[in-house]
């Protein structure tokens, strides 16, 4: 695999750092069917800030120059909350933004995460749309998803496929004192009627013994019909992280193949389809520092075959940007850069999108190339 044409700049940074703390993460894009842009990102004071709300940005040149728009969810008045959110574009030219609302009333001196038990704030499904190409926005509409988390984690976007289906990627995560009536199961929630119920789910990876947690999870359609989820693999017992695993399904996802390692020792895994059926794999590499490119196959067969690896960010500069001790939310509070985000621009390019720290700032870094 060889990218071309590399460039990289910046969606969004801070432009005053030294009067006020506005920090940028989680970004993802949906191309227009004008060819425009919209990017969105959370902005705070810092990674898990009580303040941390979503905002939007707008490029009418590829991504190369980028106008701030404002906020996009409305502030809560009635408690104290923070936003997470994806975007993506429908067939159609719907704007589809899946936000999750974590309520931080209860512990406002606290992060997202319980340090004793690894649980996580309340959180409330949202789903804001736009039909105008992001010129006005719905009030975000709560979703009430078919099991109980009682969390779910935001990592994804929501998934369009081929049949009509509305896939939202999630897990589910315990509550702050530790409840997980579920297990930890990597799963989509479903959406049969365009959004407007999610009353079905798939049930994707889970672990026999309930000790693997996936993170960060994807589904991508092949094109051959097939399903690809893909997922960060944490082993809470041993307390360390497994390579990125991965599974599919021949059946629309009504049945899914055992979780398998992708042999890629990294977290936070985003691959999306090339045009000749192969995979560009985006993700935060753990055996070299950085994020990485890497070009693999799904044989008929369904083995995950690794090629090239290509450094994009941070080769010489991530040394103490991630931490793999035993205290997770210790860990995601130490990190400082992740969740890339991959599209293709109207010209053919490919546009990948994620957060870093830079001059301690944390930014939105973009880097567009097209692939041989």
């Amino acid at each position: 695999m060889q990218l071309n044409q590399l460039e990289t700049g910046v969606l969004f940074r801070n432009a005053k750092p030294h009067v006020k703390s506005v920090h940028a993460y989680f970004p993802s894009v949906a191309v227009l069917p004008d060819g425009s842009l919209i990017g969105l990102y959370s902005l705070g004071e810092a990674f898990e800030a009580v303040n941390l709300q979503m905002h939007w940005s707008r490029s009418f040149d590829q991504g190369q120059t980028w106008e701030y728009q404002g906020q996009l969810n409305p502030e809560t008045t009635d408690r104290l909350t923070s936003t997470f959110g994806r975007v993506t574009i429908t067939p159609d030219g719907e704007l589809l933004a899946n936000l999750i609302r974590y309520d931080r009333t209860a512990h406002p001196e606290e992060g997202l995460s319980n340090p004793k038990t690894l649980g996580l704030v309340p959180a409330e499904l949202l789903l804001m749309r736009s039909a105008d190409q992001g010129s006005t926005w719905s009030e975000p509409a709560s979703i009430t998803p078919p099991l109980i988390g009682p969390a779910f984690e935001m990592c994804s976007p929501i998934t369009v496929l081929q049949d009509g289906r509305w896939l939202w990627p999630t897990s589910t995560w315990r509550g702050w004192d530790g409840e997980l009536p579920n297990g930890n199961r990597m799963l989509a929630l479903v959406s049969h009627d365009q959004g407007n119920s999610w009353d079905d789910y798939l049930d994707i990876m889970r672990s026999p013994d309930d000790q693997l947690i996936y993170w960060e999870s994807k589904v991508l359609e092949l094109s051959d019909g097939r399903l690809l989820a893909v997922a960060w693999c944490y082993d809470e017992a041993a307390g360390t992280d497994r390579p990125n695993h991965y599974a599919l399904s021949s059946d629309g996802g009504a049945s899914w193949t055992p979780p398998a390692s992708t042999e890629l020792l990294g977290q936070t895994l985003t691959p999306h389809l090339l045009e000749d059926g192969s995979l560009l794999c985006i993700y935060r590499r753990l055996d070299e520092p950085g994020l990485w490119a890497c070009h693999a196959r799904l044989t008929e067969q369904g083995a995950w075959e690794n090629g090239d690896q290509i450094p994009l960010w941070g080769v010489n500069s991530a040394a103490g940007t991630t931490q793999t001790g035993e205290n997770m939310s210790e860990n995601f509070a130490a990190l400082k850069f992740g969740a890339p985000h991959i599209v293709r621009l109207s010209d053919g390019q490919w546009f990948v999108t994620f957060w870093c720290y830079e001059q301690n700032v944390s930014l939105i870094r973009w880097f567009k190339f097209s692939v041989n």
